[in-house]
């Protein structure tokens, strides 16, 4: 088993320098990333403005000029701050897993390491679909549901038309994004509980209808106090559980064949031996 390893015992002072190194390539990956997101904060401020655009020609007001205010100095200022960060902790993100990868690779064996391979690249991609699905369907949608409300005024009614603010359209957007990405981190989550023997398939399966009210609470904390929005993520919550669910089951099927094959080798091993110890 010695043999599957490759860290070897260190003073807990090495294991301390090899922290700090991993934690200064990451931070410098993460602000040379936020530099360059600062940089370009207006052009990518514009690309998330994209979702209002659409939701204005779902809404019929194609002829509507776009328009955000900001009603503080300081305000659009800050608002790049985020984007910087924002956008930096997605970019700097490869960098970062790949650090924290080398810095616990080493203790572990040659197949905890090939199972965990696969959750590393397939996480970052499921945060990237949730923010894909928030940016391309549901920010449209709130956004209409929100235009929905408008007057338009005439016969003694005030014009009442939505104006964003830059901080609070950005924070929407990213509420959002985080929500979607951090519930379709479920089934990884509940892959590497159910390889660990923490989480089985038919648990999982017994607490469905807690996990449904779960979703649901968990979608009006992460979203704004809309119900368009919290529909919106509660029911992928509840769709991701269910295929958490069958990895788990899928994980099981690996365990159970695996430990056949190793019955099936032993019962061979000792029906070839049986022979020589009669004789």
């Amino acid at each position: 088993m010695s043999d599957n390893i490759e860290d070897k015992p260190q003073p807990l002072l090495e294991h301390l320098l090899e922290l700090r190194n991993r934690l200064m390539w990451a931070l410098g990956a993460f602000f040379i990333a936020f530099l360059v997101c600062f940089a370009f904060a207006k052009p990518l401020f514009n690309i998330l403005v994209e979702p209002f655009t659409w939701a204005v020609d779902w809404a019929g007001m194609s002829d509507r000029k776009i328009e955000l205010i900001y009603t503080a100095p300081q305000e659009f200022f800050f608002t790049q701050i985020k984007i910087g960060m924002f956008g930096g902790l997605l970019l700097a993100f490869p960098m970062i897993a790949a650090q924290v990868y080398k810095f616990v690779a080493p203790g572990l064996y040659k197949n905890e390491r090939s199972a965990f391979l696969p959750f590393l690249v397939a996480s970052p991609m499921l945060f990237m679909l949730g923010g894909a699905l928030v940016y391309f369907f549901f920010t449209p949608m709130v956004m209409w549901f929100f235009l929905s409300m408008e007057q338009t005024g005439g016969g003694g009614e005030a014009s009442i038309m939505l104006l964003p603010k830059v901080s609070e359209y950005l924070g929407l957007i990213m509420t959002l994004i985080f929500a979607f990405g951090l519930v379709f981190q479920l089934p990884v989550v509940t892959t590497l509980l159910a390889r660990a023997g923490l989480a089985t398939s038919e648990g999982l399966a017994s607490k469905r209808k807690y996990a449904i009210v779960g979703a649901f609470i968990a979608a009006a904390v992460l979203t704004p106090p809309d119900p368009v929005s919290q529909i919106g993520l509660a029911l992928p919550t509840i769709l991701l559980y269910e295929i958490a669910i069958y990895c788990a089951r899928l994980v099981e099927r690996q365990r159970a064949a695996a430990q056949a094959e190793r019955e099936a080798e032993d019962s061979a091993s000792t029906a070839s031996s049986a022979p020589e110890n009669d004789a």
